[in-house]
């Protein structure tokens, strides 16, 4: 099969390997689409944790959905012809010499586990087969969208807190619009472009805040002079969390989603208030994951979701390399997807 390699340098090349082996509890499939992620970024910049380089070079991927073609003697939650979420490559020396693993769901083959297998990794509980009636391509979307709701739900956001959301790109968008589904109307976007802050205005935020124009701070504490309950990290940058020191209330909360390129930070708490908390959701857990995706389906079935509003970008996977150039660039401005 084909697979998109990082190597040790931090450049891509599509290389020739072979198709990955499944036990008795797993299936093989064929992969139909992956997403293009901001973790994929910090593989590229070799700055994720828990990837030093000695095991690049690896395989990247990990929004992928893949076709079921072949299955193991024992599996029972997957059959020939199943559409199922975030298919992996792990790393087998024997098969794969020399290739370490970044999810590796770019690839033309992947594997999915048996929930029901004795024992069962927890990635197994994400690996959802899809319903029918939904587009398998458009569908890598919904890791995402699990992503965020399974974070909302850990973090304890509620429909009376108040928060303020710093980042709009793809995944700040989405935490934006899902909390607003979940009933939550005291948001404040931050952005410093102003067509980001229009959608986040779009997707239920009350307030937008242009953050290179703009006082935050101040504008912040004219709408909620005690502070405001919550304030997420969705950009990914480790200043913000010693910004939203000076945006909490007694007791809030700074949510940082997503995994720094330092795995070190540095808080100036001279602006908070004697009594805060910090909590970085880095990995979700699969099992929560699994368990948004009822919610997620349902809010697209009954329209309040438009899976299309959150995708921009549409790639082969012959024009892989080009395509992560492009989002390097800044030039994929909501989620890229590439089909295979």
């Amino acid at each position: 099969m084909k697979t998109l390699v990082v190597a040790k340098d931090g450049k891509l090349s599509i290389q020739e390997v072979n198709k990955p082996r499944y036990n008795e509890y797993q299936a093989l499939v064929k992969t139909i689409a992956c997403g293009m992620c901001g973790t994929d970024i910090k593989l590229l910049h070799r700055t994720f944790k828990g990837f030093p380089e000695s095991i690049y070079p690896i395989m990247l991927g990990h929004e992928g959905v893949g076709e079921v073609v072949e299955v193991g003697a024992k599996v029972t939650s997957f059959k020939i012809g199943d559409k199922v979420l975030l298919p992996f490559v792990d790393p087998d020396p024997e098969n794969l010499p020399g290739l370490g693993s970044g999810w590796g769901a770019l690839s033309e083959y992947a594997v999915v586990c048996d929930p029901a297998a004795p024992n069962a990794p927890d990635c197994a509980f994400a690996q959802t087969v899809l319903d029918d009636d939904l587009d398998p391509v458009d569908a890598v979307m919904i890791v995402t969208f699990r992503e965020v709701l399974s974070s909302i739900r850990y973090f304890g956001i509620q429909p009376e807190s108040s928060v303020v959301v710093f980042g709009c790109g793809p995944v700040g968008l989405t935490y934006i619009k899902f909390m607003s589904l979940l009933g939550v109307k005291n948001l404040i976007a931050c952005d410093i472009i102003p067509e980001k802050l229009a959608q986040a205005g779009d997707y239920g935020a009350a307030h937008l805040i242009n953050s290179k124009e703009q006082d935050v701070r101040a504008e912040v504490r004219g709408l909620y002079p005690e502070g405001v309950d919550f304030v997420l990290d969705a950009a990914g940058v480790p200043a913000l969390v010693t910004q939203g020191m000076g945006l909490i209330k007694d007791r809030g909360t700074m949510l940082c989603y997503g995994v720094p390129e330092k795995e070190e930070v540095t808080i100036d708490f001279s602006k908070a208030d004697y009594n805060w908390r910090v909590i970085y959701q880095q990995m979700p857990r699969k099992r929560e994951e699994g368990k948004a995706h009822a919610q997620v389906v349902e809010w697209m079935r009954s329209g309040q979701l438009n899976i299309k509003d959150f995708i921009s970008d549409y790639f082969t996977f012959d024009e892989a390399v080009e395509a992560y150039d492009r989002l390097l660039a800044r030039k994929v401005l909501k989620k890229g997807i590439i089909k295979f």
